[in-house]
Protein backbone atom coordinates (compact mmCIF):
# COMPACT_ATOMS: atom_id res chain seq x y z
CA UNK A 1 0.00 0.00 0.00
CA UNK A 2 3.05 2.42 0.74
CA UNK A 3 4.62 1.87 -2.42
CA UNK A 4 1.39 2.74 -4.67
CA UNK A 5 0.61 5.78 -2.73
CA UNK A 6 5.00 6.62 -3.27
CA UNK A 7 4.24 5.65 -6.84
CA UNK A 8 1.31 7.84 -7.17
CA UNK A 9 2.13 11.06 -4.95
CA UNK A 10 6.35 10.86 -6.21
CA UNK A 11 5.71 12.02 -9.83
CA UNK A 12 3.39 14.95 -8.59
CA UNK A 13 6.00 16.10 -6.15
CA UNK A 14 8.62 15.76 -9.05
CA UNK A 15 6.51 17.87 -11.82
CA UNK A 16 5.68 20.39 -8.97
CA UNK A 17 9.50 20.69 -8.04
CA UNK A 18 10.47 21.37 -12.04
CA UNK A 19 7.94 23.14 -12.31
CA UNK A 20 9.28 25.69 -9.65
CA UNK A 21 12.56 25.37 -11.66
CA UNK A 22 10.49 26.99 -14.66
CA UNK A 23 8.84 29.45 -12.45
CA UNK A 24 12.15 30.72 -10.97
CA UNK A 25 14.27 31.10 -14.48
CA UNK A 26 10.91 32.79 -16.15
CA UNK A 27 10.40 35.47 -13.37
CA UNK A 28 14.52 36.14 -13.41
CA UNK A 29 14.61 36.04 -17.09
CA UNK A 30 11.51 38.73 -17.05
CA UNK A 31 13.51 40.76 -13.86
CA UNK A 32 17.28 40.25 -15.51
CA UNK A 33 15.79 41.98 -18.91
CA UNK A 34 13.15 44.69 -17.27
CA UNK A 35 16.49 45.51 -15.29
CA UNK A 36 18.79 45.38 -18.58
CA UNK A 37 16.81 48.07 -20.40
CA UNK A 38 16.53 50.44 -17.09
CA UNK A 39 20.42 50.13 -17.23
CA UNK A 40 20.18 51.09 -20.87
CA UNK A 41 17.73 53.92 -20.59
CA UNK A 42 18.93 55.18 -16.82
CA UNK A 43 23.15 54.57 -17.46
CA UNK A 44 22.91 52.45 -14.28
CA UNK A 45 25.12 49.86 -13.12
CA UNK A 46 22.49 47.43 -11.80
CA UNK A 47 24.44 43.58 -11.06
CA UNK A 48 22.18 41.87 -13.91
CA UNK A 49 24.44 38.71 -13.88
CA UNK A 50 24.75 38.50 -10.31
CA UNK A 51 21.04 38.20 -9.77
CA UNK A 52 20.32 36.03 -12.93
CA UNK A 53 22.60 33.68 -11.49
CA UNK A 54 21.90 33.44 -8.36
CA UNK A 55 18.09 32.79 -9.50
CA UNK A 56 19.31 30.12 -12.22
CA UNK A 57 21.16 28.34 -9.49
CA UNK A 58 17.95 28.26 -7.05
CA UNK A 59 16.09 26.99 -10.42
CA UNK A 60 19.16 24.16 -10.83
CA UNK A 61 18.42 23.63 -7.30
CA UNK A 62 14.88 22.37 -7.44
CA UNK A 63 15.56 20.64 -10.79
CA UNK A 64 17.95 18.81 -9.16
CA UNK A 65 15.94 18.24 -6.10
CA UNK A 66 13.14 16.37 -8.69
CA UNK A 67 15.81 14.36 -10.30
CA UNK A 68 17.32 13.20 -6.67
CA UNK A 69 13.16 12.05 -5.92
CA UNK A 70 13.34 10.16 -9.41
CA UNK A 71 15.74 7.96 -8.28
CA UNK A 72 12.82 6.22 -5.92
CA UNK A 73 11.15 5.20 -9.39
CA UNK A 74 14.32 4.02 -11.25
CA UNK A 75 13.20 0.33 -12.23
CA UNK A 76 16.47 -0.51 -14.51
CA UNK A 77 20.33 0.09 -14.28
CA UNK A 78 19.98 2.16 -17.77
CA UNK A 79 17.57 4.38 -16.25
CA UNK A 80 20.17 5.02 -13.39
CA UNK A 81 23.03 5.62 -15.63
CA UNK A 82 20.75 8.05 -17.59
CA UNK A 83 19.73 10.04 -14.24
CA UNK A 84 23.39 9.77 -13.28
CA UNK A 85 24.43 11.70 -16.29
CA UNK A 86 21.76 14.01 -15.61
CA UNK A 87 22.72 15.13 -12.21
CA UNK A 88 26.20 15.28 -12.86
CA UNK A 89 25.75 17.74 -15.74
CA UNK A 90 22.94 19.63 -13.52
CA UNK A 91 25.69 19.86 -10.84
CA UNK A 92 28.49 20.90 -12.73
CA UNK A 93 26.35 23.81 -14.24
CA UNK A 94 25.35 24.75 -10.52
CA UNK A 95 28.98 24.86 -10.12
CA UNK A 96 30.47 27.04 -12.87
CA UNK A 97 26.72 29.35 -12.25
CA UNK A 98 28.04 29.64 -8.49
CA UNK A 99 31.39 30.29 -9.85
CA UNK A 100 30.49 33.10 -12.22
CA UNK A 101 28.46 34.90 -9.98
CA UNK A 102 31.45 35.01 -7.39
CA UNK A 103 33.46 36.32 -10.35
CA UNK A 104 31.14 38.82 -11.16
CA UNK A 105 30.38 40.04 -7.40
CA UNK A 106 34.38 40.54 -6.97
CA UNK A 107 34.36 42.95 -10.29
CA UNK A 108 31.21 44.46 -9.05
CA UNK A 109 33.03 45.36 -5.97
CA UNK A 110 36.09 46.56 -7.60
CA UNK A 111 34.35 48.75 -9.95
CA UNK A 112 32.25 50.37 -6.86
CA UNK A 113 35.81 50.54 -5.10
CA UNK A 114 36.96 52.61 -8.14
CA UNK A 115 33.92 54.94 -8.50
CA UNK A 116 34.36 56.10 -4.76
CA UNK A 117 38.20 56.22 -5.02
CA UNK A 118 37.17 58.86 -7.70
CA UNK A 119 34.57 60.60 -5.75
Amino acid sequence: MLEHLMEQLIPLVIHLLEAMGVIVILVAGIKAFAQYVANMIGKRNYPIKIELGQALSLALEFKMGAEILKTVLVRTLDEMWILAAIIVVRTVLAIVIHWEVNAEKEHHKEEHKKVEEAV
